[in-house]
């Protein structure tokens, strides 16, 4: 896949417009060939930096997004600019609208049970029930792994969206990718569910605009994303300017 990338802090992003990726994902599934896309903000890239297995799973997708506004602001201190921030809920958006022109289907996997029907709902009434091959929620052993594998695949989806925290949504897709061959879009898209369904609200164009939606989900849930953002961002900046320097 020839797609034009840069490297930011090892790591290979895609160098395209919304647009572009649309157009990519949109062929891989009329030409029914997988595609696996993942995205990378700092808090993942930084994870990325000191776990293996995340990092692994990461660079083993055939495509990854700048899902974060600092990544680009990174992308231009490292003189290798990106085009733009692309959002893994926007691209969401996008990919389920698609889903809807061309008669795909998809499966959504992840979150908690009431939040998963809720985006079921939502998007029966939004477009129509006819693209919606399947649902799951994201709470499961290793041991139920195989099943929601099978049923994933008998669900003869044409689009996999794997709700879940970093780095279990990653390592589940790197692992079984393979035997989700029939799917010809796999991707993670974090806590999105959550604010599709309507549980979590998203931040005021302007903060998203100006790299602030970070701060915005920071505040809805200060005890459970202090370390995630404020921690996380100090370190990116770290290794961002550590880059730089060649430190």
């Amino acid at each position: 896949m020839n797609i034009e990338t840069v490297n930011i802090l090892n790591t290979n992003i895609a160098n395209q417009s919304m647009s572009q990726i649309v157009m990519i994902i949109d062929n891989s599934i009329k030409l029914k060939k997988q595609i696996h896309l993942t995205g990378v903000n700092a808090s993942k890239l930084v994870d990325m930096a000191k776990d293996n297995i995340l990092k692994n799973s990461v660079d083993q997708s055939d495509i990854i997004i700048p899902d974060g506004q600092s990544v680009v602001w990174a992308s231009k201190i490292l003189h290798q600019p990106l085009r733009e921030r692309i959002a893994g809920i926007d691209l969401m958006a996008n990919v389920v609208e698609l889903a809807y022109k061309n008669n795909y289907r998809i499966f959504l996997f992840g979150a908690k049970e009431e939040i998963v029907k809720g985006v079921v709902e939502k998007y029966s009434k939004q477009y129509s029930e006819s693209i919606i091959a399947g649902y799951r929620n994201g709470y499961f052993t290793s041991e139920d792994e195989k099943s929601i594998v099978q049923q994933i695949k008998e669900s003869k989806a044409d689009i996999l969206f794997v709700a879940m925290t970093s780095p279990k949504q990653e390592v589940f897709l790197n692992n079984y990718k393979k035997e989700l061959k029939n799917i010809s879009y796999l991707t993670e898209v974090g806590g999105s569910f959550d604010v599709i369904a309507g549980k979590v609200s998203r931040a005021p164009k302007w903060m998203q605009k100006n790299g602030l939606e970070w701060f915005y989900r920071f505040l809805q849930e200060p005890k459970r994303m202090w370390k995630r953002y404020l921690v996380s961002n100090s370190k990116f900046i770290y290794l961002v300017f550590k880059a730089k320097f060649k430190i």
